[in-house]
């Protein structure tokens, strides 16, 4: 089940969906989750594990990366998005891996494709370059050297 959100202003959008976890060695558990796009970082996504109420963990990742996902394995390192497999054709699969160890996340494929579909209305893919506050980067930049 996905309930989209677009912001009033129509700067960012978060989608809720329902995951399903897979560590190994230990039995699938489905959480919920948010896949949030906000156009002040226009060449990210994120994906919010868990409830706040319960506390989540953050993956940032490429939009791209997500959008390749759903046609063809994409991704090298921490992050690995892999298409629809004839067992689970309505899902994608995306790999989390870290030094405490590694995850399968199972989302709905069409969650994801709507999800993407609305991040593409607020800021058109080829276009993130338009969006970038170089200012602000740069002070940010600037910032952590002092």
């Amino acid at each position: 089940m996905t309930q989209p959100f677009s912001s009033a202003d129509g700067t960012s959008v978060t989608h809720e969906v329902v995951t399903h976890v897979v560590v190994a060695d230990e039995p699938p558990v489905s959480l919920p989750a948010e896949l949030r796009y906000d156009r002040a970082d226009p060449y990210a996504v994120c994906l919010s594990l868990g409830a706040a109420s319960t506390g989540t963990v953050d993956w940032v990742f490429a939009r791209s990366l997500l959008s390749e996902g759903l046609s063809r394995p994409a991704g090298v390192g921490d992050v690995l998005v892999i298409p629809r497999h004839r067992c689970h054709r309505d899902s994608v699969r995306i790999v989390v891996r870290s030094t405490a160890g590694s995850a399968l996340l199972v989302i709905a494929a069409s969650a994801v494709a709507a999800f993407l579909k609305q991040t593409e209305m607020v800021v058109p893919p080829g276009t993130e370059g338009l969006h970038i506050d170089l200012d602000r980067v740069v002070a940010e930049i600037m910032a952590g050297s002092e």
